[in-house]
């Protein structure tokens, strides 16, 4: 016996669907404004199978392959895992031998973009494969080959040779609205060129940290593992986004997903065709979300801008005469409403080109021309924060951490060297400073927008803000990067 279910995504456009119905009809609808009512959701139902019709073609299955003597898990997907995102890449089973050489198996899925059997799918669908496989809608299996990999936004393009092959479509994605019907089109699960319906929930959504530059579109369309690499397609059968991970709180779909931007993606894929590689401009800062906490500590009363908490040294933002603490207002007459829009739009252009930045210094607008350099690669730019061993400290402060001198010894060690400041020596679990991801190890280098060198200073600094009540900005750095922390003295044990 078969037996069918329907998931939340279904089960809610059932409800719409069923909804319009009965809201359309009145308590005594004649015959024909019933049938007028089924006719219209035919009409919807007919033009769902449209478009599936016109983009399933270009949807492969990609399957990778790596071998490995790295102990494999016997159950790769555990449903009770309290992990909030899932990757849509399906893994296969294997029983774990430590030591022995295993295969491992993944299924993603990728989209064509050109006949010339060009495909995008997402990197870590494809990343460290010994060989992928891809099959096409009418059954083709073939191996295919690597164009290129842009971890930094979770893009890959690989290659296939085949005849006949129909690329789909590649919509706007910069036209997509909230409440747009949209199609997820992959492999879930193993199950081939599996199709969903649901609407675009929202869009530029960022700050998961699963990629270096995040405006993700969200959909409540089913999607699930094994869909990583599919393409998320409009009414016109374009497509206008990659899926790539869900918020997962119970391990399965729950009806928040999101994908890639085509307008992104195609951008990156048309770089990883021409050269293997991406190209991206950079500034040299960390940006950082204007919070209202932190507007209110900087005196202003609104929380528009990014605030960098860090400008590199002999970098094109230096040259231009950034300064940490400037609150970046507009760049290149965009009005800047997040670090992570910032962040893209830098990205966006090319090294070499000018752009114009309108920052708030000190309460005064000023604008400054900064010429872009070329964006180190994500190696240069990658490193672990460094942690030092914890010396206990038994006088807790109000503000919930302890903390002491950073000795040279300490600097060299631990990376700090060009950086002042005092060390953390521990923080309280359950206190404001724990939830605001402060730890021992992390070096303060300021307090209230003023430099500190020496544990004295910070407790001074400290003390006079506790006296007036104020909360208290701190600048925190953990070797690589700086960002500001405020804390309020009114939350404090």
């Amino acid at each position: 016996m078969k037996h069918a279910t329907l998931n939340r995504a279904g089960l809610w456009s059932a409800f719409v669907f069923f909804g319009l119905v009965l809201s359309c009809a009145a308590p005594r609808a004649s015959q024909g404004q019933e049938n007028g009512n089924i006719a219209a959701l035919k009409r919807m139902g007919d033009a769902f199978t449209s478009v599936a019709k016109r983009a399933s073609p270009a949807v492969v299955g990609i399957q990778s392959t790596k071998k490995t003597t790295r102990a494999i898990p016997e159950t790769p997907f555990d449903p009770s895992n309290e992990d909030l995102f899932e990757f849509f890449r399906r893994r296969a089973p294997r029983e774990e031998v430590p030591g022995r050489e295993h295969t491992l198996r993944a299924q993603g899925s990728g989209f064509i973009i050109s006949a010339e059997g060009y495909i995008i799918t997402n990197n870590h669908v494809v990343e460290d494969a010994d060989r992928l496989t891809v099959e096409l809608v009418d059954g083709r299996t073939m191996d295919a080959q690597v164009v290129g990999v842009d971890p930094e936004s979770d893009v890959a393009v690989v290659k296939i040779k085949a005849d006949d092959l129909q690329p789909i479509a590649l919509g706007n994605s910069e036209s997509l609205q909230v409440g747009e019907w949209v199609l997820a089109i992959g492999t879930p699960l193993g199950l081939s060129h599996t199709v969903t319906a649901g609407i675009v929930s929202g869009i530029g959504r960022s700050g998961f940290n699963v990629a270096t530059y995040e405006n993700f579109i969200q959909t409540d369309a089913a999607i699930n593992m094994g869909n990583s690499g599919g393409p998320l397609v409009n009414l016109d059968g374009e497509a206008v986004g990659i899926n790539t991970f869900i918020l997962a709180p119970g391990g399965g779909n729950v009806g928040i997903g999101f994908a890639i931007p085509i307008n992104i993606a195609k951008d990156v894929a048309d770089q990883l065709i021409k050269t293997g590689g991406v190209e991206r401009g950079y500034l040299g800062i960390v940006p950082q979300r204007l919070t209202p906490e932190l507007a209110e500590a900087f005196g202003l009363k609104e929380t528009q801008g990014a605030v960098l908490s860090q400008v590199a040294e002999g970098s094109a933002a230096a040259r231009a005469g950034l300064k940490r603490d400037d609150v970046v207002l507009e760049l290149d007459g965009v009005k800047i409403e997040s670090a992570s829009q910032l962040r893209n739009l830098i990205a966006g252009r090319k090294p070499g080109e000018s752009v114009r930045i309108v920052v708030v210094r000190d309460g005064n607008r000023e604008t400054l021309t900064a010429m872009l350099d070329k964006r180190p690669s994500a190696q240069e730019l990658r490193g672990q924060p460094r942690e030092p061993s914890r010396p206990q400290d038994e006088a807790q402060q109000r503000l919930g951490l302890s903390v002491r001198d950073l000795t040279p010894e300490e600097a060299e060690r631990f990376g700090f060297e060009e950086q002042a400041g005092v060390i953390i020596t521990k923080v309280v679990p359950g206190s404001e400073a724990a939830e605001k991801g402060l730890r021992a190890g992390y070096v303060i280098r300021g307090v209230n927008r003023q430099e500190i060198s020496s544990a004295q200073q910070f407790k001074e600094a400290v003390s006079q803000s506790l006296r007036e009540g104020r909360r208290i900005l701190l600048l925190i750095t953990d070797g690589q990067v700086s960002q500001y922390v405020v804390l309020s003295p009114s939350s404090q044990n």
